[in-house]
């Protein structure tokens, strides 16, 4: 068996010792070309899961996530927990490649603004990303504004409660924003149906319970089911949202009034202003988007 290793930032070549036990299987160090490996190792966590999926679809290998990032909820959705998970499933992985299992990816798409003053600068951000993969969760508003304040920390922080020392101070300037999220079949634009259309704080898309280091925003997600799980937190006081914040950990945050919880194959987000878009803790464009999920489209190695 052929193996490529992919090193995020703070992982070494001492990480791979543990999983190089097994003679017989040959390594290599960064993303493979195709045909020159048969599944791929990633040590580290979202972010850098997040930035090789483009290429990780094309090649159609199954991967395995050792989680030693400062954000690792697509492992732990995965019951990957710590180096020792892993390594269970490697183990197992080497019994008989077939163990690997498909899951849903979220797949996020620029569109041209059709707010005539944003016009230039969404159509040049759509020109210049293309479409984009997330494997955990797409945040508009708040959870934006909070990530771009917990990237800048440092490390060790941003693991031990980064996102929520974020937020009073995100949400000390920000000021809700009036979302239209409308949901729509893949590829047919025309039929649009709306879904939620008021002023909101956030507006969460999910592919896995779990995003922020352990928040359940979408207790219900489901990897392998189809559906993002869209969880919309509208215009209720700082006061109250800073209160409430702690539910989230054990997703009883669905039982707010204010809280709206739905499923779809494929929506479209726009505001009345472009805001920023993020996935796995990166920015990734601003909306108007197409947000949807790309049902099976990787392959994981998970414990038994």
């Amino acid at each position: 068996m052929r193996a490529a290793a992919i090193l995020g930032p703070g992982s070494s070549e001492r990480d791979l010792k543990l999983f190089q036990c097994e003679p017989r299987i040959s390594w290599t160090l960064g993303l493979p070309a195709a045909g020159d490996a048969d599944v791929v190792l990633i040590f580290g966590g979202d972010g850098t899961v997040h930035r090789h999926l483009g290429a990780l679809v094309k090649l159609g290998l199954p991967i395995l996530v050792i989680p030693q990032g400062s954000g690792n909820d697509f492992a732990r959705a995965l019951r990957i927990v710590g180096v020792r998970d892993a390594f269970k499933a490697w183990r197992q992985f080497g019994s008989g490649p077939d163990r690997a299992k498909a899951v849903d990816l979220g797949v996020i798409t620029p569109l041209k603004s059709e707010v005539p003053q944003k016009t230039a600068v969404v159509t040049a951000a759509a020109e210049h990303h293309p479409q984009r993969y997330f494997c955990c969760v797409a945040g508009v508003g708040l959870d934006a504004a909070v990530v771009e304040r917990t990237n800048r920390l440092p490390g060790w922080l941003r693991s031990h409660g980064g996102y929520a020392l974020s937020l009073p101070a995100a949400l000390l300037g920000f000021e809700a924003a009036h979302i239209t999220i409308s949901e729509q079949k893949c590829d047919q634009r025309s039929d649009v149906r709306p879904q939620y259309s008021d002023r909101a704080l956030l507006a969460a898309f999910a592919n896995t319970p779990v995003f922020g280091g352990g928040m359940r925003i979408a207790p219900r997600a489901l990897m392998d089911d189809g559906q993002l799980d869209i969880c919309v937190v509208g215009d209720i006081s700082k006061l109250k949202l800073l209160s409430v914040f702690p539910t989230v950990y054990a997703g009883r945050h669905l039982g707010i009034r204010q809280v709206e919880y739905f499923q779809a194959e494929c929506v479209r987000v726009e505001t009345e202003v472009p805001l920023d878009v993020y996935a796995d803790g990166e920015y990734v464009c601003q909306t108007p988007v197409e947000i949807k999920i790309a049902a099976g489209a990787l392959r994981v190695v998970t414990p038994g």
